[in-house]
């Protein structure tokens, strides 16, 4: 069924091209820019014009460990503009700027009534495709919103809000449910290990929350970008040792908490020895499954706690939205790179492999179509 047949008169727009450009993975470690149709939409949902995706490392750990089938489009850190709306959508119209979430809850289920909004059935089926398997859909021209995301997941973007600030909504939201489960209190100490654009806005957040930061990273790079957000009390990683400075800026017992924002399983050790006895420790990063070595005495006899989260929180939507669109944060500042959709297989290799002056990197299929 074409577009034409799925949209009112009114509705059906001028310009949508029959196809587009995305990355297409294709299995492990295997990324192609292809031509692909246009997704079709139906009744509630909107047809997005994408501007600006964020690349984020879980997308990398699928596409380097072929964990998913098959084809798929992913990116979901996405920002554009509404191109077309089916019929019944009447809180979007076209030309609308929004960023969409690719995950919404049920709200009814065991899980969301216990407040564990990521192993939700309804939460882990994605609402946003350009394509194959529903999997964001970020990297590619068009992106399809399904009806539930067009409701509960959708958010227009504000006048005087960049789309590459907007594309940021998800990726903050992620992290105020980690700095949620880590429970902060004021005057704390944190030790947040780990200085790329997440580790950063985890930083801030632990600030806002009225907690002493320090942060650690190898690379002074990432030291210096992280102080321009008012991140001073840093370590360099490559010539000091980390936990030995939170020691000592503990009065020897170790951070009240430790952020990993790194998923290098071999500081997991590292974290857990900074913090104090009863302290905590939030693997941020550890989204793949595998082993990884600690002392269990240190939870056991030491107290100390291990917290996991991974996803977004639609408890905290609202949050992100407010702390994201009022610019409390420049976090167009953490864009290092910017590449057009024709290079998004540099682009990804580049995240993959990170340098020490690359932070975030982004696909901006808008820019280019554009040009």
């Amino acid at each position: 069924m074409a577009i034409a047949q799925q949209l009112t008169s009114k509705q059906i727009p001028d310009k949508i091209p029959a196809t587009m450009n995305a990355a297409v993975y294709r299995g492990k470690n295997d990324v192609r820019l292809e031509t692909v149709p246009v997704p079709q939409i139906g009744a509630g949902e909107i047809l997005v014009k994408v501007h600006t995706c964020g690349i984020c490392g879980t997308d990398l750990k699928k596409i380097a460990t072929g964990s998913h089938s098959a084809p798929r489009i992913f990116g979901h850190e996405t920002a554009g503009t509404v191109a077309a709306i089916g019929v019944g959508v009447t809180q979007f119209a076209a030309d609308d700027r929004v960023m969409v979430f690719h995950h919404i809850p049920c709200g009814r289920c065991y899980y969301c009534q216990h407040k564990t909004f990521a192993q939700c059935e309804n939460y882990k089926k994605v609402g946003c495709t350009a394509g194959f398997e529903p999997s964001g859909g970020g990297f590619a021209e068009y992106v399809r919103v399904m009806d539930w995301i067009v409701e509960h997941g959708t958010v227009r973007i504000p006048d005087g809000v960049s789309f590459e600030q907007a594309a940021f909504v998800e990726p903050v939201n992620t992290c105020m449910k980690g700095i949620e489960r880590l429970a902060l209190e004021p005057e704390e100490t944190v030790l947040v290990i780990g200085q790329g654009p997440i580790g950063i806005i985890l930083s801030v957040l632990a600030k806002r929350a009225g907690t002493r930061v320090i942060t650690s990273d190898l690379h002074e790079q990432r030291l210096t970008i992280s102080k321009g957000f008012g991140l001073e009390n840093a370590v360099n990683s490559s010539s000091a040792d980390v936990v030995r400075e939170a020691r000592s800026q503990s009065e020897g017992r170790g951070v009240d908490a430790a952020i990993l924002a790194v998923g290098s399983n071999s500081l997991i050790r590292s974290a857990m020895d900074a913090v104090r006895p009863g302290g905590r420790v939030l693997l941020f990063a550890q989204t793949q499954h595998g082993e990884a070595e600690f002392d269990p005495a240190a939870v056991c006899v030491d107290e100390k706690t291990l917290i996991g989260s991974y996803s977004a929180s639609v408890d905290l939507q609202e949050d992100s939205v407010r702390f994201v669109m009022g610019q409390e944060m420049a976090l167009e500042k953490l864009i290092s790179h910017r590449f057009p959709l024709s290079q998004a297989v540099e682009a990804l290799e580049l995240a993959a492999h990170p340098q020490p002056d690359s932070m975030k990197i982004v696909i901006q299929p808008g820019v280019e179509r554009q040009k």
